[in-house]
């Protein structure tokens, strides 16, 4: 019986040195899994400190340009008030010059039948003018007489100044 303890024994040691075998076997399986993780988190490490960088110039970026367009927005605010004052300025100068010309049309039309009374005796004393001159050239005798054809030119240009500021009133 003592065989079969030495046996037994035996067979236990060899079975716990399969196991020893096969733990070192998984340890070393499972090691070189976690160097390869190991591996690969510090790779990602690296990739996210270079991104973290170029976050941190973008933000920058960003920022500096929101200021800019801030800016850029306030002195557009002044040139847009800028142009809404000229704009008033104009539609006061417009306003004002209506005014004006609606005045003087009022004025004109208030002295309408004046200035038509005015072109009208004008005329009457422009005719009356012309048959004085008519009646003292026939009084003269010593006067050089015309020709026909300087009569009726003389004549033609009477009628054109008639016919022309009777045209007016």
């Amino acid at each position: 019986m003592e065989i079969i303890l030495y046996l037994s024994a035996a067979v236990a040691a060899i079975a716990f040195l399969v196991l020893v075998i096969f733990l070192s076997r998984t340890l070393k399986s499972l090691q070189t899994t976690l160097d390869s993780v190991a591996n690969t988190l510090d790779g990602l490490e690296k990739q996210m400190q270079g991104v973290t960088v170029e976050t941190a110039s973008l933000l920058h970026k960003t920022n500096v340009l929101a200021e800019d367009l801030q800016m850029k927005s306030e002195n557009l605010n002044s040139v847009v008030h800028a142009v809404k004052g000229v704009g008033e300025s104009i539609q006061g100068f417009n306003s004002s010059i209506q005014k004006v010309s609606s005045q003087v049309q009022a004025g004109i039309d208030n002295n309408q039948e004046k200035i038509s009374q005015i072109v009208q005796w004008s005329n009457v004393a422009m005719e009356i003018r012309d048959k004085w001159k008519a009646r003292k050239n026939q009084q003269l005798p010593d006067v050089s007489p015309i020709s026909v054809a300087e009569a009726e030119a003389l004549e033609t240009d009477n009628l054109a100044k008639k016919r022309f500021l009777r045209s007016r009133s």
